[in-house]
């Protein structure tokens, strides 16, 4: 979002709108912030266009590790349970 000088998720909102996606402001919001667990191919298709980016760049694969502080990391455990790191002291 940056690359495209939007700093606030809010911007989203009227963009996707435009392009047929009509989402509140607490769900961009949570898209932007949070991994979805679900995507629809239309709203995908509406970032890439809004954001100039391929799908790849928006989706993190399995395992890797999401951008942010190793406090906030939640990894996959036996991919049946999600738990979250401990730091180490």
């Amino acid at each position: 979002m940056a690359t495209q000088d939007m700093f606030q998720t809010t911007e989203l909102v009227p963009l996707l709108a435009e392009r047929g996606v009509h989402l509140s402001r607490e769900q961009v919001y949570r898209l932007v912030t949070q991994p979805p667990q679900r995507l629809s191919m239309d709203t995908l298709a509406a970032l890439c266009d809004i954001l100039a980016c391929t799908p790849n760049d928006l989706i993190l694969a399995p395992g890797a590790d999401p951008v942010g502080s190793p406090r906030n990391r939640i990894v996959r455990f036996r991919g049946l349970r999600r738990r979250r790191l401990r730091e180490a002291s």
